[in-house]
């Protein structure tokens, strides 16, 4: 089995539903042994949208990179997420940022996450499930990732969604 890291990010209609659905859904292909806190989320790359609610995941997979993928885009696809432009909103986002420490890139998948290192709002809810882990090619850990990028738009929110780590 691999280790698995991802992030789920959302800003439309119901944000911890969308989350708690996709967390559900995901459990057909990743055994989830650990779920950050939630966090609220100013948007990157395109300002002018909804604050997305972020969390990260962590688990153990038989599949392989690529099937993890098409497992993502699935459950996007199923949770109501439809084409729009580049980091537009969207009900659910699902990337992966690491699979054990490989370094993956092709055509349809580059891993790590190519922006996992400038991310506060992948970072801070990694941070909580997964401090030590080391990025494969810089060798940072994400606690240190973090405080090179910490930014205040990422907000730990107060009452968090009771997501379960295990079980149907």
């Amino acid at each position: 089995m691999s280790q698995i890291y991802l992030s789920l990010g959302t800003n439309l209609e119901d944000r911890p539903a969308n989350l708690q659905t996709a967390l559900a859904w995901l459990r057909r292909g990743v055994d989830v042994t650990a779920v950050s806190a939630v966090y609220e989320t100013e948007p990157w790359g395109v300002l002018d949208q909804p604050a997305f609610l972020n969390l990260c995941v962590g688990g153990m997979t038989t599949l392989t990179p690529h099937e993890l993928l098409q497992l993502c885009q699935s459950i996007e696809v199923e949770v109501g997420r439809r084409p729009t432009y580049k980091w537009g909103p969207r009900l659910i986002d699902i990337d992966i940022l690491f699979y054990d420490d490989q370094l993956i890139q092709d055509d349809r998948l580059i891993i790590p996450h190519p922006f996992v290192d400038e991310r506060a709002f992948v970072l801070a809810p990694l941070a909580d499930i997964a401090p030590d882990f080391v990025h494969p090619q810089t060798g940072e850990t994400v606690v240190q990732m973090l405080a090179r990028v910490y930014s205040t738009a990422v907000y730990r929110l107060p009452q968090q969604p009771n997501f379960q780590v295990t079980g149907d």
